[in-house]
């Protein structure tokens, strides 16, 4: 079991820290790079609730390996903000009451992004389809939907690509 010290963009900010071999990147992003945005739910990949973005895609950081993401761009739900502003995405959420606990809610920002700059104009169905890795107990789906929905047509007009 060794360490390695790795480098990479975490929000949009340069990071470098030294990982266990074994470390996942949550925890590495948690225990190492202080950034606790990332849940860490089922710790089998089910729940989503540790879902990040790395280099734009959306990948359940509790399966993946901290020293595979050495020289990545990891985005986590707190990193879609610019300059205060909440991104598009966030604001639906938050005018549409897609979140009550708000510990899915890191992970469905990231895997909803990760489908909306692939698809831009998803059905419901598509929508349900792309975050059906990511559990809530709390509302329902519904509201969460209608968020992304509204988003992809805000996002439609202003694009942000992250």
């Amino acid at each position: 079991m060794g360490r390695h010290n790795i480098e990479l963009s975490i929000d949009g900010r340069p990071a470098a820290g030294e990982v266990e071999s074994r470390m996942l990147l949550v925890q590495a992003l948690r225990q190492v790079f202080g950034v606790t945005g990332p849940h860490i739910g089922c710790e089998t990949g089910r729940c989503g609730a540790c879902t990040v973005l790395l280099d734009g895609h959306a990948v359940k950081s509790c399966l993946s390996l901290a020293v595979q993401a050495d020289g990545s761009r990891v985005t986590t739900a707190a990193g879609l903000a610019r300059d205060g502003d909440l991104h598009p995405l966030q604001k639906a959420f938050q005018e549409r009451h897609a979140l009550q606990c708000g510990f899915c809610t890191p992970g469905m920002l990231c895997a909803a992004l990760d489908l909306l700059n692939q698809n831009p104009n998803p059905t419901d169905g598509e929508i349900r389809d792309a975050l059906r890795g990511n559990l809530c107990r709390c509302t329902g789906y519904q509201h969460i939907v209608e968020a992304v929905a509204e988003a992809a047509v805000v996002m439609a007009h202003a694009p942000q690509k992250i």
